[in-house]
């Protein structure tokens, strides 16, 4: 394991400025934000900043400006909607860089909060630029990382930013993401069963090589499973594969039988010979798909097999919708998946924007034990890569030895 990390429990907070990089990367619409999940999942953070008389400078990147302000990205409305959450004025600075935000930064008294504008107005943050870095730095005394959907990426305000601040600690989102995961890399309780889903096969390869080590199953939906179907030489239709990725899908499936872990692909499927909304859907008798027609969603066999591996398992980790989510009818599988889980009792994480989106929309989340926040963060740490916007952070003091110490947060 790597060292602990320092934790924004751990800081000294009083008169200091507090640079919090923050996952505000939220959907607008009319002016305003269209869904506050992430500003909320921040809240933590930030009070505990202000309880212990800090003054927070947050940051967060929005959409992808490619480098040039664009102002339909600003984070304008985000201040707004944060300073209702929060109950106090958010002050909104022009730039995250520059004179401006400095003299800003400076004249922050307790119990205000500072919200830069979009990173990413900037080319430098993506570059991880040294210079961009230190501008960033000059406005703060201290570091806190919140952001744990960032930290596998190796961006200034993410890596560069805490090679001039120091100390460098994780916020309470971040150690809790970190704490949950890890729980699953290391030592999860049996059975354990992997759901992965989505659109492609090539962005969960390193993920499932990973797992093969740790889980009883692996149950695949979405569009991915198609590659698998065809590895094994299932007929699929129309549907999408990854004909590249078709023979290391084949790999995959032999490793896993190998080392005695079950890979359970779709028995059946909801097919249409178009994803266009309203086109007539049927479900197919069995695995197979005929030619002409694709499968959109996993069928009703399928959803009772998968609702029968998760009422085995004692561990269980969620990424990835089982159908076309944002088509219904195409999403009754997913969602069928979301409250077969949420009726049992068991260590559950579930990642990923659509698999959220769908436990969110029924209102389940409070009956997973942890509902990421990470996306590709998460995918990437369960496959055992060490991110880089985690070990940016300072160590922690090791921890005398004996019943009774202190655990000083961060990473597990």
């Amino acid at each position: 394991m790597p060292p602990r990390k320092l934790s924004v429990r751990d800081l000294e907070l009083k008169g200091t400025r507090v640079f919090v990089r923050v996952d505000f990367n939220v959907p607008l619409q009319g002016g305003g934000v269209a869904d506050d999940a992430r500003l909320r999942a921040s809240l933590p953070t930030l009070r505990l900043i202000l309880e212990r008389g800090g003054r927070p400078i947050l940051a967060s990147h929005l959409g992808r400006p490619k480098g040039r302000p664009v102002p339909e990205m600003s984070l304008r409305p985000v201040a707004d909607r944060l300073a209702s959450l929060i109950g106090r004025p958010v002050r909104m600075a022009l730039d995250c860089v520059g004179p401006e935000a400095e003299g800003q930064s400076r004249e922050l008294r307790d119990g205000e909060i500072l919200l830069l504008e979009n990173l990413r107005f900037h080319p430098e943050e993506e570059k991880n630029d040294e210079g961009f870095a230190g501008a960033l730095a000059a406005l703060a005394d201290q570091y806190v990382n919140d952001a744990f959907g960032t930290a596998h990426r190796a961006h200034a305000s993410v890596v560069g930013i805490t090679r001039r601040l120091r100390p460098s600690a994780g916020g309470l989102l971040l150690d809790r993401e970190v704490t949950m995961l890890s729980r699953l890399r290391e030592a999860p309780d049996k059975p354990y069963v992997a759901i992965l889903g989505g659109a492609k096969v090539s962005d969960k390869l390193d993920l499932i090589h990973h797992l093969i080590a740790r889980v009883d199953a692996i149950l695949i939906g979405g569009a991915m499973a198609y590659t698998f179907l065809q590895a094994k030489g299932v007929a699929v239709g129309g549907s999408r594969v990854e004909i590249d990725l078709v023979t290391h899908a084949r790999s995959l499936l032999a490793r896993a039988a190998e080392s005695g872990v079950r890979i359970e692909l779709p028995r059946d499927h909801i097919v249409a010979a178009s994803p266009a909304p309203g086109a007539p859907s049927r479900a197919t008798s069995g695995a197979e798909i005929e030619p002409g027609l694709i499968g959109l969603d996993v069928g009703p066999r399928t959803r009772e097999a998968f609702g029968e591996e998760v009422r085995r398992a004692r561990t269980i980790f969620w990424n990835g919708p089982l159908g076309l989510f944002e088509v219904p009818p195409y999403d009754q599988g997913t969602n069928a998946l979301a409250r077969a889980i949420a009726s049992i009792r068991v260590f559950s994480v579930v990642g990923g924007g659509d698999s959220v989106a769908a436990v969110n929309r029924q209102g389940l989340a409070d009956r997973f034990t942890h509902v990421s926040t990470g996306g590709g963060a998460s995918l990437e740490f369960l496959s055992g890569v060490d991110l880089p916007g985690i070990v940016a952070l300072t160590d922690a003091p090791a921890e005398p030895a004996g019943p009774g110490r202190k655990k000083q947060g961060g990473q597990p």
